[in-house]
């Protein structure tokens, strides 16, 4: 298992991005949260096999309405989740 932290700028908020992580995650049994950032970007944080990630990573860019302009990725200390979830409210840790 390996956990992932995505940051995606571009059109990624008011267009239904997070519920569509929300359903990819799901889908393919990832665990994480997504969150919008006060300056316009979404955070995902992903915790999977590392070949269900890639796959993962790749959908994201199939979500209607959005525009991916950038799409940063990084391994981060392991994780556990019991489900991917939709945070909602300011994020709280250093950008």
């Amino acid at each position: 298992m390996k956990t992932i932290e995505i940051r995606v700028s571009g059109r990624v908020q008011g267009v239904g991005f997070r519920a569509c992580i929300k359903r990819i995650a799901t889908n393919l049994g990832v665990g994480g949260e997504a969150m919008n950032l006060p300056d316009g970007r979404v955070l995902i944080t992903a915790t999977a096999d590392p070949v269900i990630l890639d796959k993962f990573v790749s959908m994201l860019y199939g979500c209607p309405r959005v525009v991916i302009r950038d799409l940063v990725q990084q391994e981060i200390p392991h994780a556990a989740y019991p489900e991917f979830t939709i945070q909602r409210g300011s994020y709280q840790y250093s950008t």
